[in-house]
């Protein structure tokens, strides 16, 4: 499967995720679970998670390798986010999409590491 099509099931699969993560804090006005998930799911988020993650070497080989997968295939960006910003975000979505399809355990670790990785940084803003 080509990267941008990882990364169309990757991003539905990671907004599902988030949306019930919100809920479950008990977070119920739509404004305001739009607001917050917007801090996790925007590409400045998800290029902020795998840069992390990434820098950390908290991915396996075959990990990296379904990023730059979606990393690669990824165009030049949208108006409202530079072309790295987007091609990173891409990569991530790519990263879920695979580990999705692949019913990997390691979905649920890189999710986790993400939620809270995000959470650590909007505490310290």
């Amino acid at each position: 499967m080509n990267g941008l099509t990882l990364a169309y099931i990757g991003d539905a699969y990671y907004e599902l995720i988030i949306r019930n993560h919100l809920i479950a804090k008990g977070i119920t006005k739509v404004n305001e679970l739009h607001n917050e998930a917007i801090k996790y799911t925007s590409s400045n988020a998800q290029a902020l998670v795998i840069n992390y993650l990434i820098s950390n070497n908290l991915l396996k080989e075959s990990e990296i390798s379904a990023y730059k997968k979606g990393r690669n295939h990824s165009s030049s960006g949208r108006k409202n986010v530079d072309a790295k910003t987007y091609v990173d975000a891409t990569g991530f979505e790519s990263l879920i999409g695979a580990l999705y399809l692949n019913q990997d355990e390691r979905l649920k670790v890189i999710i986790e590491l993400s939620i809270n990785y995000i959470e650590g940084e909007e505490s310290h803003e």
